[in-house]
């Protein structure tokens, strides 16, 4: 049980490093490219949510981030600790939500720098950070861990 926090703690970590890196060496606003136009550093900030939604609304990031902070850590208790894919999505999504979290308290506002452009259709996605890779990773991870289950129920059921 202890590795699957170890895997939360990595992510807490690296999210926070590589912030602190944003903040202490760059400007807002300043970009490195590291495979341009495709893929750069970006400087940015954002006191919302995903695709800056919510700006300025910190109260309601506080209670979900709370709520989801709980509810992950007792889903795991109850469901996750014995299997282990549902144990590592849901240890990357609490590493991601608290990542988030500490910039929203300690900052006001989540450090984001990972700027992605697709220039074959034009689309300048929005800039995130690594908690937010992190979140988006474990989501997805989870309907895979859905999905496999729901299989299995199915298979019993033929039987």
């Amino acid at each position: 049980m202890f590795k699957y926090y170890v895997l939360a703690l990595f992510i807490i970590l690296i999210d926070q490093i590589t912030k602190w890196f944003i903040v202490t060496t760059m400007q807002i606003g300043d970009r490195i490219g590291i495979w341009d136009p495709w893929i750069g550093i970006l400087s940015h900030r954002n006191r919302g949510a995903a695709w800056g939604m919510l700006q300025g609304q910190m109260w309601i990031f506080y209670i979900v981030t709370i709520i989801v902070i709980v509810g992950v850590i007792y889903y795991f208790h109850k469901e996750g600790k014995n299997k282990p894919l549902l144990g590592v999505s849901l240890m990357i999504l609490l590493g991601g939500a608290i990542g988030n979290f500490i910039d929203r308290v300690f900052r006001g506002e989540v450090v984001d720098f990972i700027d992605v452009f697709i220039p074959i259709i034009r689309y300048d996605f929005p800039i995130f950070n690594v908690a937010d890779a992190a979140l988006t990773i474990s989501v997805v991870m989870l309907i895979i861990v859905i999905l496999k289950e729901d299989q299995k129920e199915q298979r019993k059921v033929k039987q």
